[in-house]
């Protein structure tokens, strides 16, 4: 793919790179079957569980006998969590038969289903396959989840589930106005995430500006090691570390403005400036050569092996890459670097937000049932369950307290304690999947890092797609608040 065949410049300022540019011009083991469990619909058929009746325990009012189908999507997180979760379910209502099932083919499993009339009552609508969430909601195919943030949550009658979350939760899960369609079980850090020990190795801290970044990567290069490795074949995962540095060089205005397909949001100075500092990692050679053409799970494992020093990503990637990842790693994750002193929000400034989408299909047999499946995880006890087995924040506000925090845990957690008010929540990961993941990463961010498209030809590039987004009225539109 050439990308360590590139030309090796000399050293220059960053804001005389943006004069010299202008010059310029999911996880590969084997998916796992529904198996019998999504044969059929949740209910088997036979329309809407009945209600059943509400109680202080039962806020809900599940129907005790009805059947609970819940499809999660495996992927770094893993089940057992949900396994855990759902062991409390059946506990709760013993009569009732739960269909659990985990797959990594959520949308071409699933889609039918919905088409059918047919769909599960609880989905973990992620990974490489995930349902167009936009469209699901523009096509009224989710319930709203306003019931469940609005019953008693599972440990406190007093308190309601809304006032248990952590903040901006319940704003992700709306679109347009008030109905909440989607809960973001994950809370998740995204960033760039590296090994404290490789980098105390090269005598360096964090570089906080690109020109201190670019300072780094070439030590690394001297000793065998490349700067930067990412997820080749899915390049959406670039923006991890990539929109948040926009929204530092050039406010979160202009990140808002790129959600809302306004006209030229693609072409403001922050988006040309960082798009050149990122290709200037590609043209100088600090891209792990071979990375076009790796997937997330090998990219991370070079990485995890010292191949390459940084790499953007979520706080997935702790559990996701545990097996590979040596025990004296020092695992720790970093806001973006900015360009300089210049940019417009200080450093530390992150994005950080709800990860792990759930829903309930509008039409499901048992939508009760699968909202009080969430409820159960929504406790403190599941919460810490999942961070304590995947090394993650969940949505619950709390769940940490007794539990010995894992090397890019704790830092995930410093780090949000440095953004304090600085946190970035870039919406077009969810409002437009299809734009987000195989034109802005695929067609876009891929080709120009893979070296086969400028950083102006990229833009104008991702600026036609979304216009072209814009201009459809077949799909759903949504704006910032």
């Amino acid at each position: 793919m050439g990308s360590t065949s590139a030309e090796n410049h000399g050293g220059v300022g960053r804001r005389d790179l943006i004069k010299r540019s202008a010059a310029l011009g999911l996880i590969s083991v084997p998916a796992m079957s529904l198996l019998s469990a999504c044969a059929s619909g949740g209910g088997d058929g036979q329309g809407k569980a009945k209600a059943g009746k509400k109680t202080a325990k039962n806020p809900l009012g599940v129907n005790d006998t009805a059947q609970m189908e819940f499809v999660l999507f495996d992927g770094g997180f893993g089940k057992e969590y949900a396994e855990d979760a759902v062991k409390i379910y059946e506990k709760d209502f013993p009569k009732a038969k739960v269909k659990f099932a985990a797959t990594q083919k959520i949308q071409s499993t699933l889609q039918p289903r919905f088409n059918g009339g047919t769909p599960p009552d609880l989905i973990d609508n992620s990974g490489a396959e995930q349902m167009d969430m936009g469209g699901l909601v523009g096509k009224n195919q989710l319930a709203d989840l306003t019931p469940l943030l609005d019953a008693a949550s599972y440990d406190d009658p007093s308190k309601k589930v809304r006032d248990t979350l952590r903040p901006g939760i319940v704003e992700m899960g709306q679109f347009d106005g008030k109905p909440v369609w989607i809960l973001y079980y994950a809370y998740t850090v995204y960033g760039v995430w590296y090994s404290q020990k490789a980098l105390d190795s090269l005598d360096e801290k964090y570089p906080e500006t690109w020109d201190e970044m670019i300072k780094v990567c070439q030590k690394a290069q001297k000793k065998g090691m490349a700067g930067w490795t990412y997820a080749g074949k899915y390049p959406y995962y670039l923006p991890f570390s990539l929109y948040p540095m926009i929204g530092k060089v050039g406010g979160r205005e202009v990140l808002d403005a790129i959600d809302n397909l306004e006209p030229n949001a693609w072409k403001h100075p922050a988006v040309k400036t960082c798009f050149e500092a990122y290709y200037e990692l590609y043209k100088r050679g600090f891209i792990l050569k071979g990375t076009p053409g790796l997937d997330h799970i090998q990219s991370q494992t070079a990485w995890a092996k010292g191949k390459a020093l940084f790499i953007p990503n979520g706080s997935w990637v702790e559990n996701e890459s545990a097996p590979v990842i040596p025990d004296d790693f020092d695992l720790a994750v970093s806001a973006p670097s900015g360009l300089d002193g210049n940019d417009k929000m200080p450093f530390g400034t992150i994005w950080a937000s709800g990860g792990e989408p759930f829903i309930v299909p509008a039409k499901a047999a048992n939508p009760a049932g699968g909202m009080e499946q969430l409820r159960i995880m929504l406790s403190e006890a599941s919460s810490k369950n999942f961070t304590a087995k995947v090394k993650s924040l969940t949505a619950y506000n709390g769940g940490t307290s007794g539990i010995e925090l894992t090397p890019g845990l704790k830092s995930g957690v410093a780090a949000l304690e440095k953004a304090g008010s600085n946190v970035l929540n870039p919406r077009m990961q969810d409002w437009y999947v299809q734009l987000q993941k195989e034109k802005i990463g695929v067609a876009g961010l891929g080709e120009m890092m893979a070296g086969r498209a400028t950083p102006a030809e990229t833009i104008k590039k991702i600026q036609g797609f979304a216009d072209e987004a814009a201009k459809d009225t077949s799909i759903k539109h949504y704006k910032h608040q």
